[in-house]
């Protein structure tokens, strides 16, 4: 088994699994000695270019549905990621052991890697929603999404513009993390990534925040 998992058109997805592991290792030892992994990616994200904040990525859009699918509004960016690597790498073995023991040939590390990536999707999808669950976080259910209003948070993934929310990262009056979809509340505003907003009001999922000055 090790050594199909090793064999070169598998490099990817055995990249893709060390990955994963490496990160829940860290993730776990992290928990006991009071520090999390995705506290520390969100504070390395601001100098990140990322460049999410298509016009269309809003409850209403195609690419913000999609994101609501693959849970990326529902759990840390980290999850996301992990549950990512897991389907993919999973997808990408399946697919090689079912055409080495029926064919007799398995495809180019780079040709299956694009077919994994597709295929993997719906898993990503079911290991976030297991691993959201399962991995330490900082959130609580128990505070109400009311009591954020007035409460500083930070654009932890893309900018901000009217119609096109951002994810953000705030504390709630116990020391709890909470990430929540932020646009700006004035339209000609835009909220850049790294940039400290204030929330002023919310309408269902989406919080709407002003600069924090």
């Amino acid at each position: 088994m090790i050594e199909f998992m090793l064999e070169p058109a598998n490099l990817p997805f055995a990249v893709a699994l060390a990955i994963m592991l490496f990160i829940a290792a860290i993730e776990g030892v992290g928990a006991l000695l009071g520090f999390a992994l995705s506290g520390l990616l969100d504070n390395l994200m601001p100098d990140l270019d990322l460049d999410v904040d298509a016009p269309d990525m809003n409850d209403h859009g195609a690419f913000g549905e999609f994101l609501t699918w693959l849970r990326l509004r529902e759990v840390p960016v980290i999850v996301v990621l992990i549950a990512f690597l897991t389907s993919f790498s999973i997808t990408g073995f399946v697919i090689q052991q079912i055409l080495s023991n029926t064919f007799g040939f398995m495809l180019l590390a780079i040709v299956a890697a694009a077919a994994a990536t597709f295929a993997c999707l719906p898993g990503v999808r079911i290991f976030a929603g297991i691993f959201g669950k399962i991995m330490p976080r900082d959130e609580t259910e128990a505070v109400a999404t009311a009591t954020f209003i007035g409460r500083s948070a930070v654009i932890v993934l893309g900018n901000a513009t009217s119609g096109s929310p951002a994810q953000g990262r705030l504390k709630d009056q116990f020391g709890h993390s909470h990430y929540v979809m932020i646009e700006p509340d004035l339209a000609e505003q835009t909220l850049d990534q790294g940039e400290e907003v204030l929330l002023v009001r919310q309408d269902s999922a989406t919080f709407f925040a002003i600069k924090n000055t």
